[in-house]
């Protein structure tokens, strides 16, 4: 298990543990904690319902492949450090991580 925390909207942190030995990507992981995340591709990288903001610790983070890179590159409030939940393995790498869910800011 890792810890990781989730900022909503108002700036508050959730503090979630995270197996890491299931083989989860961290949306479904999201999803198992009922936060309201589509996944309308099926972790594709497709649809980028499960685009978050890495606030903190993304250092350990594999590098974004090309498909990931082309879904992030189309929407209009990607940042440098906006990554797609269903592109990262829950591993200890994400121990300590913060992020923000940018799809579900406009809801």
């Amino acid at each position: 298990m890792v810890n990781i925390q989730v900022e909503d909207n108002n700036g508050d942190r959730r503090e979630l543990e995270v197996i890491v030995d299931m083989g989860l990507n961290l949306m479904e992981m999201l999803k198992a904690y009922e936060y309201d995340i589509q996944a309308t591709c099926g972790g594709m990288g497709l649809c980028a319902t499960c685009h978050i903001s890495v606030l903190e610790g993304g250092e350990g983070l594999p590098a974004q492949n090309d498909n990931e890179l082309d879904t992030l590159d189309a929407l209009p409030d990607a940042e440098p450090n906006s990554r797609l939940a269903c592109q990262l393995r829950c591993n200890d790498d994400l121990n300590g991580m913060v992020i923000r869910l940018k799809a579900l800011q406009e809801a």
